[in-house]
């Protein structure tokens, strides 16, 4: 979904930091067309249907498993219907996803995104999730919007592996809105597609703390 990842690229980009963008297997990352749509694009999503720049990075993605987790200091991942295919299917994002967390970078997710912890372990071999509080796009939504034929429902996959998952209900969970910042494991996730400007400010927020706690 376009702006999952046009949101956090700008916020990060507009804070000086350098971006890069990877996806499991490398190459074209597909975006969901109907999410660059006028009536919903946002004004992330204009910038980059006019930035060449960003263009040519989701044309030529890194491949995960090529990635040096060492070089970054935040890792976040994008959703849409595609991540529910591959993200937690991925031992070679649940390994960079484990080195970043045992590295002590700080984590970000948005809608599906969160399915991109699930492979990942802590130090001590348990799953990265247990007992930690985060959010994703819930089992409501998904049935709202009728596509629930796609293998992994983040809210379902989280809680089945012991997330403390929370999350916001609306009348129509599209429009629900809920961001959890965890500062015990240093992670930062955003419910849906709403979530992208916050949840990526709340990430840079979070790695400042990060860099003040240790001068």
């Amino acid at each position: 979904y376009a702006s999952e990842m046009t949101e956090p690229y700008y916020v990060f980009r507009d804070a000086g930091l350098e971006v890069d963008l990877a996806s499991i297997q490398g190459g074209k990352i597909p975006i969901e067309k109907q999410s660059l749509a006028p009536l919903v694009r946002t004004e992330y999503d204009k910038r980059y249907l006019k930035d060449g720049v960003m263009q040519g990075q989701v044309k030529h993605s890194l491949r995960i498993a090529e990635v040096d987790i060492a070089r970054y200091d935040i890792i976040f991942i994008a959703g849409g219907w595609g991540a529910a295919y591959d993200l937690a299917q991925s031992e070679a994002l649940g390994e960079k996803i484990s080195q970043a967390y045992a590295a002590g970078k700080v984590l970000g997710s948005i809608c599906h995104g969160a399915l991109g912890f699930i492979p990942a372990r802590k130090p001590d071999g348990s799953p990265l999730v247990k007992d930690v509080t985060l959010t994703g796009v819930t089992d409501k939504q998904i049935r709202q919007l009728g596509i629930t034929v796609t293998p992994k429902h983040p809210e379902t996959e989280l809680r089945a592996a012991g997330a403390d998952f929370q999350c916001t209900h609306r009348l129509v969970d599209m429009i629900a809105n809920h961001v959890v910042v965890n500062t015990q494991h240093r992670m930062v996730t955003a419910q849906n597609q709403k979530g992208g400007v916050e949840a990526a400010s709340r990430a840079l927020a979070l790695l400042a703390g990060l860099g003040q706690e240790a001068a």
